[in-house]
C-alpha cells in the first residue's frame, strides 16, 4: 500500500477531530475525501503529511511508519493545502528554485522548468508571486507540490478558486501523475470533479469513515444527497 492508516485518532484538546480511520490507498490509486467542513478530512490529510501526529493508533506511507521519523516520508509526499506555501516577494521560478534545493532535486533549473510548463506558469514565471491572482498561486503551488517527484499526492481542495482552464489543468497533471505511478488522496466538495477522477470514493462525517466505495458505484447525486443528509461536525 502507498498509505495504510490503522485505529487513527486525533483530538483537539476535548474535541475529538478523527475516531477510529482505518484506511488503505494502493499505488497509483486515486482516492477522493467527501465530508462536510469540519468532518476531519484536513485533519487526516495533515495526518498523512506528518504535519499533525495522531493522538493514537498507526500509519505507514511507502512503508515509512508513523509516529516515527517524518524526513523519508515527507521525501516521498508533495502536500497542497489551503495556503500556498509561496513568499509573495519572490517571483514563481525563484519559490520553486528555492523548494528544489530544499528538496535536494536533481538538475533543479530544468525541473523547475518542467513544473512551471505543467502547470501553465512558464510565461509567468517571472513574475513576484504576490502580483499573481489567487488562481495563479495556486497553480504554483501545484507545481511546488509536483517539483520533488513524489510518491504520494495529498491535496486539499485543490479545485476550490480555480476556473475552469485551470481546473482541466489539474485534472489532467493528477492523471499524468497517476498513469505514472503515483497515489493520489484528495478531500474535494466538488462531487462531480471528485467522482470523474478518483478510483474510490471515501466519505467522511464526525471522524469516522462511514462509506468506502470504488467511485464507479458511486452516482453523484446519490453522493449529494448523502452529505447533505449529514449534519456538520465541528472538531
Amino acid at each position: 500500500m502507498a498509505v495504510s492508516l490503522r485505529s487513527v485518532r486525533h483530538t483537539f484538546g476535548r474535541t475529538s477531530a478523527l475516531l477510529d480511520i482505518g484506511l488503505d490507498v494502493a499505488w497509483g490509486e486515486c482516492v477522493a475525501l467527501f465530508g462536510h467542513n469540519g468532518a476531519g478530512k484536513t485533519t487526516l490529510l495533515r495526518i498523512m503529511a506528518t504535519l499533525l501526529k495522531p493522538s493514537s493508533g498507526t500509519m505507514q506511507v511507502a512503508g515509512h511508519p508513523y509516529p516515527g521519523d517524518r524526513s523519508p516520508i515527507r521525501a516521498v509526499t508533495g502536500f497542497l493545502g489551503h495556503q500556498p506555501l509561496l513568499y509573495d516577494d519572490l517571483t514563481s521560478r525563484e519559490n520553486l528554485r528555492f523548494y528544489g534545493r530544499l528538496f535536494d532535486v536533481s538538475d533543479v533549473e530544468s525541473r523547475v522548468s518542467e513544473v512551471l510548463e505543467a502547470v501553465g506558469m512558464e510565461r509567468m514565471a517571472e513574475r513576484r508571486v504576490r502580483t499573481l491572482s489567487n488562481g495563479m498561486q495556486k497553480r504554483v503551488a501545484l507545481a511546488r507540490t509536483l517539483l520533488h517527484r513524489p510518491k504520494v499526492l495529498l491535496l486539499d481542495e485543490p479545485e476550490t478558486g480555480l476556473d475552469q482552464a485551470s481546473l482541466a489543468l489539474l485534472e489532467r497533471v493528477l492523471n499524468d501523475s497517476l498513469q505514472a505511478g503515483a497515489s493520489v488522496v484528495m478531500a474535494t466538495h466538488d462531487v462531480d470533479f471528485g467522482l470523474r477522477l478518483a478510483h474510490r470514493a471515501v466519505v467522511i462525517d464526525g471522524g469516522l469513515v462511514v462509506k468506502n466505495v470504488p467511485a464507479s458505484e458511486m452516482d453523484a447525486d446519490a453522493l449529494r444527497d448523502l452529505l447533505a443528509g449529514h449534519r456538520e461536525h465541528t472538531p
